[in-house]
């Protein structure tokens, strides 16, 4: 019994209020009530990295240093997971294929590194550079 009580208690303060009776007044002009909703705003990607992401990043460029390229591919690809648009990250990754000798993955990766891209040139150089590379190592 004590159980029913507490649940009708516990949705009773969950009840919503009776809605208010307006005040009689001036009713709203028309045209204020007409104006379309302004578009949605176009958001840009995140130029910078989370702290996180490039705290992984960090990392993985210090295991690729050591020669440790699994472990380099898999922080990247877990910084990937969180932000799966970040170019620079499918560039690094696609660096690491090349030195892991997986030109296929390397080009491919360097690709998808350029969609992402934008404007940032010097990005769309590096992964251009890198694709030819990869293309000139596997004849």
């Amino acid at each position: 019994m004590r159980r029913f009580l507490w649940v009708v208690a516990l949705f009773a303060g969950c009840a919503s209020q009776p809605e208010q009776p307006r005040e009689p007044g001036p009713a709203p002009a028309p045209e204020a009530q007409q104006l379309p909703a302004p578009p949605p705003e176009r958001v840009p990607p995140p130029r910078a990295e989370t702290t996180a992401v490039a705290g992984l990043m960090d990392s993985a460029r210090a295991d690729t240093a050591a020669g440790r390229l699994p472990n380099a591919a898999a922080t990247l690809e877990r910084a990937l997971r969180i932000e799966p648009r970040n170019a620079r990250l499918w560039h690094e990754l696609a660096l690491v294929r090349f030195r892991q000798r997986d030109y296929g993955q390397a080009e491919s990766l360097a690709a998808r590194s350029n969609t992402l891209a934008g404007n940032d040139s010097e990005l769309r150089s590096a992964n251009q550079r890198l694709i030819d590379d990869a293309r000139g190592a596997r004849r």
